[in-house]
């Protein structure tokens, strides 16, 4: 009995991991894999296994002579995440307008690399 339990809390824990990654997904439209692999003419596949050797989608999309296009539709992207957790009463709109205008303050100097680590302390979550 004790190992059904077990059973059944994984089999909830898994099921509530992928509504959650559908609810992200029909958020935003688009995952940042999606962005990067639409804009440089890659797969999805090439991009996640490109982004596993320790590149940024960032640098993947800089790489493709694409790094304003990808900034600009991964603020979209954030734009709407956090649309949506204003609505779901999570944020206040006040704390996602100073969200986004870190992230688009940001943005203005990036290179794709990913190393200077901006917006770490907001805890924005975008991962």
């Amino acid at each position: 009995m004790k190992k059904f339990k077990s059973y059944i809390a994984a089999a909830t824990i898994v099921g509530l991991l992928g509504v959650t990654g559908t609810a992200f997904a029909a958020i935003t439209g688009q995952t940042p894999a999606e962005i990067t692999a639409g804009l440089t003419g890659k797969t999805v596949d090439q991009v996640t296994s490109e982004r596993a050797t320790g590149k940024t989608y960032g640098t993947i999309a800089s790489e493709a002579g694409k790094l304003d296009e990808f900034k600009a539709q991964t603020l979209e992207q954030k734009k709407a995440i956090l649309d949506q957790r204003v609505k779901d009463g999570n944020l206040t709109q006040a704390q996602a307008d100073a969200m986004l205008n870190s992230i688009a303050t940001n943005q203005a100097t990036c290179d794709g690399t990913s190393t200077a680590r901006l917006g770490r302390s907001m805890g924005a979550g975008f991962g």
